[in-house]
């Protein structure tokens, strides 16, 4: 395909409620929309970047820059047999994962249309369904969070995970063990913590959790490794893992024992593939997080999850969960048995709905051939 246009639409969408973790309180998803056109057709990837940065160093500002005035212009007019060629092509522009995955989630959409197949045919994966978990932001006290996880598992979710912070960590955990024993449980701590708090994230331990996710700093690995040595419970890295050399280098030391994979995050489809193999060869098992995507970007993450690597339940839960309208249709639906059904219409599967994503949208760029 040789790519002709690309497009890119900021997009706001206001969240049924909001969303806190130890970064802040979220009540919009703001984000970029990347579409790609070729032969006649269109691939679109949702960019997971926000307005801040305080997840990663990328923010939305900065993804519009390195696309128009980095990557774009590599791909455009040029002649590309699949989207994985995309990864050695965008190598010469260092970090900016976001940015990158972007456009090459979209060149995927695009391949994927072109040839016919759902996006996880092309991705290597296979149909069925995926199972669904769920994250809880933090909550106002320990009786507005038990009112949710109740929620949450009597809607079907396969697992629960609750956003922690020094002080606001083994209580919940303790409150939610009495309530629910035998509940697939994990924490998320977002980078809150460092190793003078090892004593009570070990205190965490006796809770049975399927792992504390990134405790430590965003760009850390070693710190995480002395960690580990200290918990019984496996480690999950998330912001740390930027790439396959990320979580060689992690799993080499000893610094976790699960992975989070988030497409957007290391780059796009073919570094995720990496990421998944680099961890599947080492026994290690690995998840898809979420980052608040609309169904766009949600759908995405389900293809992805056909994977064999992930076994264990992603944070893509249904559509309603975060927007009163999504820019699917039909919207992520997540089963009462907790799984969500992997699409098999080209590319990611559910029609766009034009007139809401116009509605959402302040902002619209295009790039053409020259």
């Amino acid at each position: 395909m040789k790519i002709e246009r690309v497009e890119v639409r900021r997009i706001e969408l206001p969240l049924r409620f909001p969303f806190e973790t130890s970064f802040g309180r979220t009540t919009t998803k703001d984000f970029l929309l990347v579409s790609v056109l070729a032969d006649g057709l269109v691939g679109h990837g949702e960019c997971v970047a926000d307005d801040d940065p305080y997840y990663l160093p990328e923010t939305n500002g900065t993804v519009l820059h390195i696309l128009r005035d980095f990557l774009v212009p590599l791909v455009l007019g040029r002649e590309i047999a699949h989207p994985r060629e995309l990864r050695p092509l965008f190598a010469r522009v260092r970090g900016h994962e976001m940015a990158k995955a972007s456009l090459e989630m979209a060149a995927h959409d695009l391949e994927a249309r072109r040839q016919g197949v759902p996006l996880y045919r092309l991705l290597g994966g296979r149909g069925g369904t995926v199972a669904s978990g769920v994250s809880i932001g933090l909550q106002e006290d320990v009786g507005a969070l038990l009112e949710k996880v109740a929620l949450e598992k009597d809607a079907g979710y396969r697992r629960i995970k609750i956003k922690i912070k020094p002080g606001r960590d083994r209580k919940l955990v303790e409150a939610i063990r009495a309530a629910h024993p035998h509940l697939p449980l994990m924490v998320d701590a977002n980078s809150a913590y460092t190793l003078a708090d090892a004593d009570a994230l070990a205190a965490l331990d006796g809770f049975s959790l399927t792992m504390i996710e990134q405790p430590l700093a965003w760009d850390d690995i070693v710190d995480h490794a002395t960690l580990q040595k200290r918990l019984a419970t496996p480690i999950c890295l998330d912001e740390s893992i930027r790439g396959p050399d990320d979580a060689r280098r992690a799993l080499q030391l000893g610094a976790c024992g699960v992975v989070n994979i988030k497409v957007g995050r290391v780059g796009g489809f073919a570094a995720a593939r990496a990421v998944h193999d680099t961890c599947r060869a080492r026994g290690v098992p690995v998840w898809c997080g979420g980052m608040l995507e609309s169904g766009i970007g949600r759908l995405a993450n389900v293809h992805l999850q056909t994977l064999p690597g992930f076994t264990l339940p992603g944070d893509t839960s249904a559509s309603a969960r975060y927007f009163e309208e999504d820019l699917v249709d039909p919207p992520v639906v997540v089963s009462p048995r907790g799984t969500i059904a992997v699409p098999d219409a080209p590319g990611i599967g559910h029609e766009i709905v034009w007139p809401r994503v116009e509605r959402a949208t302040d902002f619209h760029e295009t790039w053409r051939r020259p």
